[in-house]
């Protein structure tokens, strides 16, 4: 009997892939040779690192590797468990409790990425009787978590603090939970959420205050502590998401709060119910991390002075980085507004090929007409390196004519 031909149930995917390759913005990822560092190889070609997240260049610390590989000798590779079952080392603790001291508040919970720790986080204290009043930039895994809470999503305009109190006032007399969300570096433009204004107006209205503090652990605040640090708003954000996979070199997400909200995720967020624990040496290096953090300030001081050193540079150059039609950067991340997704991911593969890796960002990640370079510092790039960066974005931006005239 003769088998009957399957059609493609994926087919219209395709569809959709070639509808990308059309308009231009379709990419292929590129493959990192060897060490996250601000000189790397991708693809087989050495590049001026401008994409990574690695803005303390604690990826290849030597004490966090020397951490990473005593917890491997001493614990093995892998937790066997998640964290509720038989998945808990004490090393898990450990780093929980430090990040509790360095952040100031009672308790902490790891989870597997920052994604999670955001998603899990919102879906989890809330419900469907309840309120959201979320930034319009607000990251992906926010909009995620508040999907998955089905509580009712209020979105205010971008960092606009009196239109956040009229969507708070607007829902005061409803039955059920309000929960005011911000992101506190955010991480397409480089901006900082404005949390004084937050934290008054949810003060006024009684609602549960969140940050997600994911792009300035490490880089605002002392030592790194964050936006909460930064603005001296401590006491007042009742909930503080952060990450371990950017500034502090490693992988994963926490949460900071009281020792109730801790309590309550360890019984209540799936991510946390359901994933197994961090190996044992991402906890150890995490640790370490924050030894550094402390230690050595100097890293930060670095990153900043390479900052300014590249902010001003580029706008010398011409060059679109915020505050016209998009918010201003005031961060380590400073995009370069191409505005056109082809043109832009045009722009990304002709500095690579003059050996900049900076990578294009388009729709859906930001906004139709808002694509952009993405560029950020560290506290690793060296003077040289940064003029040399900026004489192939001068150079590749005056053939394609952005910026440059």
């Amino acid at each position: 009997m003769a088998t009957a031909t399957r059609t493609n149930p994926l087919s219209y995917l395709t569809d959709q892939l070639n509808e990308l390759k059309a308009k231009g913005t379709h990419f292929n990822l590129r493959v990192l040779d060897d060490e996250q560092a601000a000189v790397c190889t991708f693809d087989g070609k050495k590049v001026i690192n401008l994409a990574s997240n690695n803005y303390l260049g604690l990826t290849t610390h030597p004490k966090l590797r020397e951490a990473a590989l005593e917890a491997t000798r001493k614990y093995g590779v892998g937790s066997g468990a998640v964290r509720t079952i038989a998945g808990t080392m004490k090393i898990h603790m450990e780093l929980e409790e430090k990040i509790a001291r360095f952040k100031n508040v009672e308790a902490c919970v790891v989870f597997q990425s920052g994604f999670t720790a955001n998603a899990g986080t919102v879906s989890a204290i809330l419900g469907k009787e309840d309120f959201i009043i979320s930034d319009a930039l607000n990251h992906a895994s926010i909009i995620d978590g508040a999907r998955l809470s089905r509580a009712k999503i209020l979105v205010f305009e971008h960092k606009n603090v009196a239109q956040a109190e009229e969507k708070l006032a607007s829902v005061k007399n409803q039955p059920g939970k309000k929960l005011l969300i911000t992101d506190g570096v955010f991480s397409m433009d480089g901006d900082i959420g404005p949390l004084p204004g937050l934290c008054d107006i949810a003060e006024k209205y009684g609602a549960i205050m969140m940050v997600d503090d994911a792009h300035s652990s490490g880089v605002l605040g002392r030592n790194g502590r964050g936006t909460i640090d930064h603005f001296n708003v401590h006491g007042r954000v009742d909930v503080q998401v952060g990450t371990l996979s950017k500034a502090i070199g490693a992988l994963g997400g926490y949460v900071c709060g009281s020792r109730e909200l801790i309590d309550f995720l360890y019984h209540r967020a799936r991510p946390f119910l359901f994933s197994t624990s961090h190996p044992p040496s991402v906890a150890a290096t995490c640790i370490a991390a924050f030894d550094v953090l402390e230690n050595e300030p100097e890293r930060i001081e670095k990153l900043w002075e390479n900052t300014r050193f590249w902010k001003k540079e580029l706008r010398l150059l011409g060059f679109d980085i915020g505050g016209k039609n998009t918010p201003q950067s005031e961060t380590p991340i400073t995009p370069i507004i191409v505005g056109d997704g082809k043109l832009t991911m045009d722009f990304s593969r002709e500095l690579f090929k003059e050996g900049v890796m900076g990578t294009g960002i388009a729709f859906p990640t930001v906004p139709e007409g808002k694509a952009r370079i993405r560029t950020i510092m560290t506290a690793t790039h060296t003077n040289e390196e940064l003029e040399q960066a900026l004489g192939v974005l001068k150079r590749v931006g005056k053939k394609m004519g952005i910026g440059v005239s």
